[in-house]
């Protein structure tokens, strides 16, 4: 197998491509309506995870928000802290800083962008419509509330953001030095965020096309981090000897 890494900057046109796509497939079929159809048991309007058990909301909304935090904070501490803490874990060149730069701002900004995305596009959440025992009208994305249906409220449902914290750990494809352990750190960071969605999905708090926007954007928005990252001037440190 090939082991030279992949030109990540080369998957931008791509993921756009994907993106466009997306929009278009989720704007135009009922994918999310009948998917979700499936989650949701109409005779005893419940679905098919509460989401205030307690165990499913530790493992997998509460856990995964405590370790990235963690991993974030950590990975603050090796970038600014002592260069051989940096040679400890085999990161000690410039290039290895900015890689651990370009991650740790996706992480920082990938869930806060996302957050503005919901702020501004005003959909509600599947237990929100009244398909799903909610109180307001189903919407697609690029589409206007009926006549006379337009909530009071705004909707803050879409992107995903809970899951756009496990998307961002796409950005670990950075770290990685082969092809191999770029796959590995993409595998990690869709397969936690996948987890995290399909969760929120589960218990009515997100659609499909929900986790797989918001999967599709956090990989933007790490090529845009990474894109900056690696033309910054950063000069080669060097381990304390004292």
């Amino acid at each position: 197998m090939n082991s030279a890494p992949l030109n990540l900057a080369r998957t931008l046109w791509p993921a756009l491509a994907l993106l466009a796509g997306a929009l278009a497939l989720f704007e135009l079929t009922s994918i999310d309506l009948l998917l979700q159809d499936h989650l949701y048991n109409f005779t005893t309007r419940q679905w098919l995870i509460d989401g205030t058990a307690p165990l499913p909301r530790l493992f997998f909304y509460q856990a995964p928000k405590i370790f990235l935090i963690l991993f974030a904070v950590s990975l603050l501490a090796l970038l600014l802290g002592p260069a051989r803490w940096r040679t400890f874990f085999h990161f000690p060149s410039p290039t290895d800083r900015r890689a651990l730069l370009a991650v740790l701002l996706t992480l920082a900004s990938g869930p806060a962008l996302i957050g503005i995305g919901k702020a501004v596009t005003n959909i509600f959440c599947p237990s929100e419509i009244s398909r799903y025992g909610g109180d307001v009208a189903y919407i697609r994305v690029f589409e206007c509330y009926p006549p006379g249906q337009r909530p009071a409220r705004r909707g803050r449902c879409f992107p995903a953001g809970h899951a756009s914290g496990g998307f961002a750990l796409l950005s670990l494809a950075a770290l990685a030095r082969t092809r191999r352990g770029q796959l590995t750190g993409i595998s990690i960071g869709l397969a936690l965020g996948g987890i995290m969605g399909v969760y929120q999905m589960l218990k009515g708090a997100h659609y499909l096309s929900h986790t797989v926007i918001t999967a599709l954007a956090s990989w933007l928005i790490f090529l845009l981090w990474h894109h900056l990252a690696t033309r910054l001037p950063l000069k080669a440190s060097h381990p304390s000897t004292a």
